[in-house]
C-alpha cells in the first residue's frame, strides 16, 4: 500500500490560451466518445464521465453541447490516438498522448519540442513498460477497509487502496473503472469523486536539479502547449 499519486494539475496559468487548450481538449474527447458510443449519456459511460470531468474543470456547457451536437448533425470528424515516448535529461522519461486529426502535424510538433530541449524520442514501448496503466478513483465518506469490503462483495479486483488526508484512493485496471465507481456509489449514493482518472503512473520517480530540472520543465511546458496533446505523464518529482 501507499502508492503515491499526484493529481494532474495544469502547469500553466488559466490564461486565455490555456483555457482555449483545455476547452479544445475536452471538445475532441467528448466528440470522439459520443461518436464511438452514442450521444445518450445514460448508455455511454465514457461520455458521461468526460462530461462530468469537463464540468468540474469549468468547461462551458455550450462547448460540451456543441461537441455532442456535431455527432447528431452527422459531422464526420476523425481523430486518432497517438502516443510518443521520450527520454529526458538525467534518467527522466515522458509519455505524451495525443488525440489528433493530423498525425503528421502532431509528430512534427513533438519533434520540435524534443529538438529544442535536446532530448530524445524513443521507440514504441521503450518508456511505457516503466509505468503502470491504472484507473484511479478518489472520494470521501468510506474508509479504505469499508471500501475494500464493498469491492470484494462486488467481486472487483484492485491493484491498491490507500487513505490520504481523509481521501480514500482506489487503484485498479482501467477496464474496471466504472464497476469500481458503481460499487462505491451503491454504498454511498451521494458520493462525489474527487479523482476519476485513467492514467500512467511511473513505477519509480526521480528528482532533478539545476540545469536538468530547467530543461525538463521547459520540455513539459512546450509539450502541454501543443494543441493535439491530451495528456503528459512523467517520472519526475516536481
Amino acid at each position: 500500500m501507499g502508492r503515491a499519486y499526484e493529481v494532474r494539475k495544469a502547469s500553466i496559468q488559466k490564461t486565455g490560451a490555456a483555457k482555449s487548450k483545455l476547452y479544445s481538449m475536452y471538445a475532441r474527447e467528448i466528440y470522439q466518445a459520443a461518436k464511438t458510443g452514442g450521444v445518450e449519456m445514460e448508455s455511454n459511460a465514457s461520455l458521461k464521465r468526460l462530461v462530468e470531468r469537463a464540468k468540474k474543470e469549468q468547461v462551458p456547457n455550450d462547448i460540451i453541447k456543441r461537441a455532442i451536437d456535431k455527432v447528431n448533425s452527422g459531422a464526420d470528424e476523425s481523430y486518432n490516438e497517438a502516443r510518443y515516448e521520450l527520454f529526458g535529461p538525467a534518467g527522466s522519461t515522458v509519455i505524451v498522448d495525443c488525440l489528433t486529426d493530423n498525425v503528421n502535424r502532431s509528430v512534427s510538433s513533438i519533434r520540435a519540442a524534443v529538438n529544442k530541449c535536446h532530448v530524445k524520442m524513443g521507440a514504441v514501448g521503450s518508456v511505457a513498460y516503466q509505468y503502470d496503466h491504472l484507473c484511479i478513483v478518489g472520494f470521501k465518506g468510506l474508509s479504505a477497509d469499508e471500501t475494500l469490503e464493498q469491492l470484494i462483495t462486488a467481486d472487483i479486483n484492485i491493484d491498491d487502496i490507500e487513505e490520504d488526508n481523509g481521501l480514500t484512493i482506489v487503484y485498479g485496471e482501467p477496464k474496471d473503472l466504472f464497476e469500481i465507481k458503481n460499487a462505491i456509489t451503491n454504498a454511498l449514493p451521494n458520493v462525489e469523486f474527487e479523482m476519476d482518472e485513467i492514467t500512467m503512473i511511473p513505477k519509480d520517480k526521480i528528482t532533478l536539479s539545476g540545469e536538468d530540472l530547467e530543461i525538463f520543465k521547459k520540455l513539459i511546458t512546450m509539450l502541454e502547449d501543443i494543441e493535439d496533446v491530451q495528456h503528459v505523464y512523467h517520472n519526475v518529482n516536481l
